[in-house]
């Protein structure tokens, strides 16, 4: 029987082991195709956001990260990218 807990299986944890891990939960598979249980989903999860929390990972790089915006008179819509910035015009114009 193995030694290794879940605690210490974060702290070995590699940069590619923890990438491998956040793309199975956001693909819900694994790389050789096979789909992740929900409790594998929720286990990797964990250890993803263990993971990030242990080694400093910034804020903005973390799973499940939103930026913050304002809304009403407060917000411009100046920093807005172009690429997003028609997602809210009317569709009855086209």
């Amino acid at each position: 029987m193995s030694d290794m807990t879940f605690d210490r299986m974060i702290q070995q944890m590699t940069p590619v082991i923890y990438d491998s891990l956040k793309q199975a939960v956001a693909l819900r598979k694994w790389p050789d195709g096979r789909m992740l249980t929900p409790e594998q989903t929720e286990l990797c999860l964990e250890a993803v956001m263990r993971y990030e929390v242990e080694n400093n990972v910034p804020e903005a790089e973390r799973v499940g990260y939103l930026e913050q915006r304002t809304c009403g008179s407060a917000s411009s819509g100046a920093d807005v990218p172009p690429e997003l910035a028609g997602l809210a015009r009317d569709a009855t114009r086209d």
